[in-house]
């Protein structure tokens, strides 16, 4: 961690957006993992995705934990676009937006406590544009 006295100040909000947007990368993640492996049955796509989501990890993840605050979330409520899905593929459009948007959120308020994690995470981000070509172009 490059700059403790930040973390400080920033906490717990600081926190709890990391904690939510992680969370939110590993899911959006593992949805798309899991159609890829038990849906079409692609160990290329899967096992990419499966890589990326085991890197999503903090040296300081227990910290976060301890700042997570679900009953506070002001908008933990589901909205109308996200109820329902049209098929398959607007499943996995979806949450591979939802996994590129948190690694961006990741990228940019880690700059603030950890430039190595941020940049890990800018890494994440590009490489799931390239997987949700690829896994994209395999959907008819």
């Amino acid at each position: 961690m490059r700059n403790k006295k930040v973390l400080a100040h920033f906490e717990p909000k600081l926190s709890r957006l990391i904690d939510a947007n992680l969370n939110r990368l590993k899911e959006g993640i593992r949805v798309i993992e899991d159609i890829y492996r038990y849906i079409y049955d692609d160990k290329s796509i899967s096992s990419k995705l499966k890589y990326l989501r085991h890197l999503c990890n903090l040296p300081f993840y227990e910290k976060l934990i301890e700042q997570r605050d679900i009953k506070e979330d002001v908008l933990k409520q589901t909205i109308k676009s996200e109820e329902k899905r049209e098929d398959i593929k607007a499943l996995i459009i979806a949450n591979f937006k939802r996994a590129q948007e948190s690694s961006r959120v990741l990228e940019e308020s880690l700059k603030l406590i950890d430039t190595e994690s941020a940049e890990k995470f800018k890494k994440i981000r590009y490489d799931l544009y390239d997987i949700e070509k690829e896994a994209l172009s395999k959907i008819k």
